[in-house]
């Protein structure tokens, strides 16, 4: 089979390829060229781009630079910014596996010619069945489901991710013993195309691309002024820190209103909801039942947790905190990926 592997220059990628090509396949490796700014993280960098050539070249395969650019900073780039200035939480990983890895790098490896793409995400794809699908990851501490959780079945019956069986210390030990250049590289982390990370280059970034505005804090219960923030745009639903109020006990952002320039607090309390409202669903397969117990997740690293398909989104079956409106909330099945939707901020 032909397979064409996404390789970004990290270790997890550099063994996929390694692994499928122990298995016969004609594999070709290709590194997405996404990000024409600075960047010192993620998998955009010219540095990448070295580390997936020289796994290449150790695996004996032919490697290529695809530039999608401009297409990056139309799908993901612009709606980041977009989201900040609406009081969104954006999730640009998601989108850009939704419009650049998943269909970009697909459509061009399928109109190549290859059979398959691969990647090195930490899940597992069964295709056993009359039907693919998608699983979580053998090591629980690294599994990447949730940020798939946006594809569909066209997208995974083209998709091998081989390294979704095995443990992060599993994937170094392959890496190790074939003396591929990125057996020790550490992982990513952060927003590639944000220089750096955290709030404060998030802050500049976005000062870049739009306008940042300070904002009242106003208790949610008292309706008082009781404090400032510098840029009401960086402010998430749940966040604790950087509001500007001093005592008065533990306060968290509980509604963020970039229109009216203000953010709303309250105790831990204030932000549970009974449910949450969902906007572009996708499902895997078809819509799920109405009623159907699921489980859901609400970041890449966080915990599962029970829930109820409705008509709106998602019910739960006891109080929990608001998930940030522009939020993914992946829904699941036991360990399958069912589909997935944005939260808008509401409980359903």
């Amino acid at each position: 089979m032909r397979v064409l592997v996404a390789l970004s220059g990290g270790v997890d990628s550099s063994v996929a390829a390694a692994l499928l090509r122990e298995e016969g396949h004609d594999v070709v490796g290709a590194t997405m060229k996404l990000w024409g700014g600075a960047s010192d993280s993620g998998c955009c960098s010219v540095a990448d781009v070295d580390d997936a050539r020289r796994v290449a070249d150790r695996l004996g395969i032919d490697h290529h630079v695809f530039n999608f650019t401009e297409e990056f900073e139309r799908r993901v780039v612009a709606p980041y910014v977009s989201a900040h200035a609406a009081g969104s939480t954006p999730n640009p990983c998601i989108e850009c596996n939704r419009h650049l890895k998943f269909r970009s790098f697909l459509d061009r490896g399928l109109r190549l010619g290859f059979d398959a793409i691969a990647t090195g995400h930490h899940a597992r794809v069964d295709h056993a069945g009359k039907r693919p699908r998608l699983l979580r990851g053998a090591d629980g501490a690294k599994d990447q489901s949730y940020v798939l959780s946006c594809l569909t079945e066209r997208e995974l019956g083209t998709l091998l991710l081989p390294i979704g069986a095995l443990t992060k210390p599993e994937v170094r030990s392959v890496a190790a013993s074939l003396s591929l250049p990125t057996a020790a590289k550490p992982d990513s982390q952060d927003v590639c195309f944000v220089l750096g990370g955290g709030v404060l280059s998030r802050g500049r970034f976005l000062a870049d691309r739009m306008s940042l505005h300070p904002g009242d804090v106003i208790d949610a219960v008292t309706r008082e002024v009781i404090g400032k923030v510098p840029a009401v745009e960086l402010v998430t639903v749940g966040q604790r820190r950087g509001l500007g109020v001093a005592g008065g006990g533990r306060r968290f952002a509980v509604r963020v209103d970039v229109e009216r320039r203000r953010v709303e607090v309250g105790s831990n309390e204030d932000l549970l909801d009974t449910g949450v409202a969902l906007t572009e669903r996708t499902w895997v397969h078809g819509a799920v039942p109405l009623g159907t117990a699921v489980l859901a997740q609400a970041s890449a690293h966080g915990r599962a947790f029970r829930a109820v398909v409705t008509e709106r989104g998602l019910g739960y079956d006891a109080p929990r905190r608001r998930v940030a409106p522009g939020q993914t909330v992946a829904v699941y099945l036991g360990d399958e990926v069912v589909g997935s939707g944005l939260a808008t901020g509401e409980a359903a």
